[in-house]
């Protein structure tokens, strides 16, 4: 979840040809047509001092309870850390009574929550919002550095701060929220809502989003919700503009382990390399025959491009030029090495705004780990690293595991080592590939006006937030709990829809996003607010629409 401040290059003269917009058509502002006294009552309510006061009491507190997770944890009832789950139940018991005695709550493996709002007509599909109970771990010596301590919910007046204040207990508390509002006012859904709370999204979700979205197939099948909503992306300011993106994909991931084993023996008497040199020596391959950057015509990252040409008053002259002579590709010949294909011209382009932006369009290589060696006068018997790739739209793991394999055999053959390539085999004087988990890109979302939620969702940020707000396709360089609910619906979206214009405009994007996972965390009331409201339009809006 990342965000860029663009700083364009050149400006085209402004406003576009007409013709461009009809390629970023966008909906109109939506509210509900069936409406209450009590209902009217609901936003301005949370415009209220009064409920600002709860709703930062609500979400301190939350944060106050330190529900962290960590890579290799066991399961519940067996690793005590996840204790402190139930005490966090207990206090979305206390805090939202209504929807905790209105709603089904099922617990899927202990702590998954899974909430039930049963609506009127069992023939429409229902609505599924999400978000994780849980938070990264603080590391020990970075707490002194912190502006407030992490886990004491400060608020200062105009921020929450905390480990999990914008990462993501303030989308969970704002759909809670939304929910008890929508309760107090008396609102009977026609389309069931579902609320999929996960506990181990942090590290990896092994433990609760599988289960929780199998429990919910199991219940209705395949194909069955009409739109999920999970945290993702963001606003931000956009050649100009103000421009919303929902996250309708996700890039691939996969790790690829690479261990090297040769003989060990005394230091005095090495051989040419060592493993850990042989090592080195594949690392400097793999990290310099890089990904080329290219745009497959199923990327969001397109969809934006042609958003900001149509829409935006500060989109590059360059940019433009070649996004009318050039096309986006159907398909990468990934037979031919990166340094022999034609260059993509308009991802090249678009490439330049950013490292950020270039990896909306380029498969990523980080070598994130590698150790190896036990004495300074001992050979390495073993040496390994572990390579993180987030693969591009169009582009498989398949496809990176091919190409790692093929450098690791040239590596072999100078060394003469065997190759064990993802078979399981581990053996002496060998390069044994290991890729115990591997996600292909998520399948895009329909971002059509016609058909589909993105006209809800749309409709529901644009009523909200005004039309000068444009809403383009958005692409995740990572991963979110979604991964799970794939055969769910078409209709996904990673959406944080809280903003706060004042942020925007002074361009401090990075008062939340650029602290998810670091120190000072914290997120904007007026953001958290903002998106309690956008929670309660989306599920009236959902209720009334015919998807």
């Amino acid at each position: 979840m990342l965000y860029q401040t663009f700083s364009p290059a050149s400006i085209n003269s402004w406003p576009p040809a007409p013709q461009l917009k009809d390629q970023c058509p966008q909906a109109a502002p939506l509210l509900p047509n069936i409406t209450s006294p009590a209902l009217d009552a609901i936003i301005p309510l949370v415009d209220s001092e009064e409920y600002r006061k709860i709703s930062i009491g609500f979400l301190s507190n939350a944060v106050k309870i330190p529900t962290v997770t960590h890579d290799g944890m066991g399961i519940p009832g067996e690793d005590e850390r996840y204790e402190v789950f139930y005490k966090f139940y207990e206090y979305l018991q206390e805090t939202f009574p209504l929807v905790h005695s209105k709603l089904s709550i099922e617990k899927i493996f202990t702590h998954g929550l899974l909430y039930t709002w049963e609506g009127s007509n069992s023939s429409l599909k229902p609505t599924l919002l999400m978000a994780h109970q849980d938070v990264v771990p603080v590391p020990e010596q970075t707490i002194p550095t912190w502006t407030h301590p992490p886990f004491d919910g400060f608020y200062d007046g105009k921020y929450i701060w905390g480990r999990g204040a914008s990462d993501c207990k303030n989308q969970l508390i704002g759909i809670l929220e939304a929910v008890e509002l929508l309760l107090k006012a008396d609102f009977k859904p026609t389309r069931t809502l579902i609320l999929s709370f996960g506990f181990d999204e942090e590290s990896g979700g092994v433990n609760s989003a599988g289960h929780l979205a199998r429990a919910v197939e199991a219940r209705y099948g395949q194909d069955s919700i009409a739109v999920i909503v999970d945290e993702g992306m963001k606003a931000q300011k956009l050649w100009g503009a103000t421009v919303v993106q929902p996250g309708v994909a996700e890039k691939g991931s996969i790790n690829i382990n690479i261990k090297i084993r040769m003989p060990g023996g005394h230091s005095s008497v090495p051989p040419p390399h060592t493993s850990i040199g042989v090592l080195s020596e594949l690392i400097q391959l793999v990290e310099r025959d890089t990904y080329q950057s290219w745009l497959d015509v199923k990327n969001p990252y397109y969809g934006t491009i042609q958003c900001g040409a149509a829409h935006a008053p500060e989109f590059p002259d360059n940019l433009r030029k070649i996004l009318k002579k050039e096309k986006p590709r159907t398909a990468l010949d990934t037979d031919v090495p990166s340094c022999m294909r034609k260059q993509d011209a308009l991802a090249e382009e678009a490439a330049k705004e950013s490292l950020f932006h270039k990896y909306l369009m380029t498969t990523s290589i980080a070598v994130d780990v590698s150790y190896g060696g036990e004495k300074s006068n001992a050979l390495p018997e073993e040496a390994t690293a572990i390579v993180n790739h987030r693969v591009n739209i169009g582009e498989t793991v398949q496809g990176v595991r091919d190409k790692v394999a093929r450098l690791a055999g040239s590596v072999a053959k100078n060394h003469n080592l065997t190759v064990h390539a993802f078979d399981n085999v581990t053996a002496s004087s060998s390069i044994i590939l290991t890729a115990p988990f591997g996600l292909d890109p998520a399948p895009v979302t329909p971002t059509s006006l016609e058909t589909g939620a993105w006209r809800i969702l749309s409709g529901t940020t644009k009523a909200q937030y005004g039309t000068d707000v444009i809403l383009s396709p958005g692409l995740m360089t990572g991963n979110t709990d979604t991964r799970n609910y794939w055969d769910l619906s078409r209709d996904i979206f990673r959406y944080g829809p809280g903003f706060d214009r004042e942020e925007l405009e002074n361009g401090d994007v990075g008062g939340t996003l650029g602290r998810i996972h670091t120190v000072d965390e914290r997120v904007s009331v007026v953001e958290h607010l903002e998106g309690v409201k956008w929670f309660v339009g989306f599920v009236r809006n959902m209720d009334e629409a015919d998807v």
